[in-house]
């Protein structure tokens, strides 16, 4: 608590300070610069924060010292300063953080639908590799299928075809190439 003394001393420096005493005003500042600081930290917890605030308050009240009619208030006026302008910037923080989720909203938007023209481009990939598919024997389109679609290892495959692993093997070596003519033969003829 602050005592008779504190209280008339900081009036002086007020007073002082308000009719453009310069030695006055830097006193003021050294005295009250710190208790207003932890006003701020008070008010918002983060050091950072709490200099910023705390700093542009005392702009205000340079700024709005002469206009200060009695120097006994200047403690509460001070910290009344310091209470708006955190809740200033906390208003200013909140807009920007909502428009920061809109943007990134936006963005997250702007990547689904890039993820589904992705996936209606592999969708369509897809089909065309079915249809090139279909164009082959019975047996590599089964062995493509186990491997490429359902998964299968080439020893799953083997067991599920009942042949030999080198044949899969060898099934799967052919399957491809024969695809990769097809596509390409297509890709030839689009353009």
């Amino acid at each position: 608590m602050r005592s008779e003394k504190e209280r008339a001393f900081d009036a002086y420096l007020a007073a002082a300070a308000r009719s453009g005493d310069a030695t006055a005003l830097d006193r003021l500042a050294r005295r009250w610069a710190p208790k207003l600081r932890a006003h701020a930290y008070r008010l918002c917890g983060e050091a950072d924060l709490a200099a910023d605030i705390s700093q542009d308050a005392w702009s205000e009240i340079l700024k709005g010292l002469r206009g200060l009619d009695d120097a006994n208030a200047f403690a509460s006026w001070a910290f009344r300063i310091v209470t708006r302008r955190y809740a200033r910037t906390i208003r200013s923080l909140v807009r920007r953080r909502a428009g920061e989720t809109a943007a990134a909203d936006d963005s997250h938007l702007r990547a689904d639908e890039e993820q589904a023209s992705s996936a209606q481009e592999s969708s369509a990939e897809l089909a065309i590799i079915k249809k090139a598919m279909q164009q082959l024997p019975g047996p590599q389109r089964a062995t493509l299928g186990l491997f490429y679609q359902e998964g299968l290892r080439i020893a799953e495959v083997a067991v599920a075809l009942q042949v030999p692993t080198g044949t899969v093997k060898t099934r799967l070596m052919n399957a491809r190439k024969k695809l990769r003519a097809l596509l390409i033969g297509d890709e030839h003829e689009q353009d």
